[in-house]
């Protein structure tokens, strides 16, 4: 594993791991959840990472501001990861990482900055999160994400976190969330997969069940998979047989 700055914040970093085989690989942008809270780091889903590159995936695992570092929340949190996964073709030659075969995969919030950044070429020029050229996309994963930031809001996920995260209600800053959150930036234009556990109690299945459907109704290729029974954190435990199922989801996006 090796630890790569993307920008001049202690925060602003990736883990890279690389298969040791020859050649190009397909490489998977991963961040972390935690509600962007700055209480938790991309530490707890290291092992995913792992087990991608152990069946043959780089893996690039961001680091990021949070809701209580300096520059978290709205809009350094975004501003992060759009950095974080720009920065691939900065090390892509050096590192053998194929930029023709990249996807992003996230857990709970980091489902939503996933499945948000899929959506940066619709943002507007004048719009803080704006970026120019942002990197392509073969295909998203989220993992339990957090995919319609109004419906969290409603929900009062977390201690209404979202109000945090954005700095108001969706009645106080309309603009963050239309931006911000996925559901808002319908159709992607990029294949999705989403996997929900039916018994999780930290973002209820529902949310991805109507972003499914949402970006189905808008001609995105957007897949539900229904893990029945699972909670919250079994899809990034390599030893449960739902992480297969996400192995299967990333490996069927790249075609590998």
């Amino acid at each position: 594993m090796e630890r790569i700055a993307y920008g001049s914040d202690p925060l602003q970093f990736g883990d890279l791991r690389v298969p040791q085989d020859e050649g190009l690989h397909p490489v998977v942008i991963v961040i972390h959840g935690g509600f962007w809270r700055a209480k938790y780091d991309l530490e707890y889903i290291s092992h995913l990472c792992a087990a991608l590159t152990d069946a043959g995936l780089a893996t690039w695992s961001l680091e990021y501001r949070r809701i209580g570092n300096p520059g978290g929340g709205w809009p350094g949190t975004l501003q992060d990861v759009a950095r974080g996964a720009d920065h691939l073709r900065l090390i892509a030659v050096s590192r053998q990482l194929d930029l023709g075969r990249v996807l992003t995969l996230g857990h709970s919030a980091g489902g939503h900055l996933a499945l948000w950044l899929g959506s940066r070429r619709k943002i507007p020029r004048d719009n803080p999160l704006h970026t120019h050229d942002p990197a392509n996309l073969a295909g998203i994963v989220s993992l339990a994400g957090v995919s319609d930031l109004k419906r969290a809001w409603a929900l009062r996920l977390s201690d209404t976190v979202v109000a945090n995260f954005l700095g108001g209600s969706p009645d106080e800053v309309p603009d963050r969330y239309r931006v911000a959150s996925p559901i808002e930036q319908l159709p992607l234009g990029i294949p999705q997969k989403l996997l929900h556990g039916t018994a999780d109690i930290n973002v209820p299945f529902e949310v991805s069940e109507g972003y499914v459907s949402a970006a189905t109704a808008r001609g995105d290729a957007a897949d539900l998979i229904t893990l029945q029974g699972a909670g919250h954190f079994e899809l990034v435990d390599p030893r449960t047989k739902e992480f297969g199922r996400v192995r299967e989801a990333v490996m069927s996006l790249l075609d590998w």
